[in-house]
């Protein structure tokens, strides 16, 4: 074998194995990006299971086209125990409630993953009290106009 056919199936050997990698990481969860029934469990930070959501899964897109990057919509409305499930069209996006930018809001959810793989889901349990509204951003994206706001009612 000569050295440049080496390199040639090192290089395929080394590609198809980050393939086949890749393809095992991203997962499938089985329920389709429009679903409107609530999971039956959602993992928290630190790996505790946290009891199941009891109302509506509220789909919002995350978008990166000519238009720019968005939400879709970005204007939302909850009820307490709802699930906000932000799956991913183009791009590469998270959500994170910001403290900060939620002064005073007790139960904001954690700061999620980044998605990467298209119709990738990233499912926040809305665990924030009734009667407030919410501003949340995807993180990389904020300064370019990817940001949302939640109002959660009873």
């Amino acid at each position: 074998m000569t050295r440049s056919t080496r390199r040639l199936y090192t290089t395929t050997v080394l590609a198809f194995a980050a393939v086949l990698t890749l393809a095992a990481c991203g997962g499938d969860s089985g329920t389709p990006a429009n679903s409107d029934t609530a999971p039956s469990g959602t993992t928290v930070p630190g790996g505790a299971a946290a009891p199941a959501p009891t109302g509506t899964v509220i789909t919002i897109e995350m978008i990166t086209d000519e238009s720019g990057n968005y939400f879709k919509p970005k204007e939302i409305t909850a009820k307490p125990g709802d699930v906000l499930k932000f799956v991913l069209v183009t791009g590469v996006h998270n959500v994170h409630f910001l403290p900060d930018s939620n002064p005073g809001a007790q139960g904001l959810p954690a700061m999620t993953a980044f998605a990467q793989l298209p119709q990738q889901a990233l499912e926040v349990p809305v665990t924030m009290a009734a009667g407030s509204t919410y501003y949340f951003q995807c993180d990389p994206h904020a300064a370019l106009g990817m940001v949302g706001h939640v109002k959660v009612e009873q």
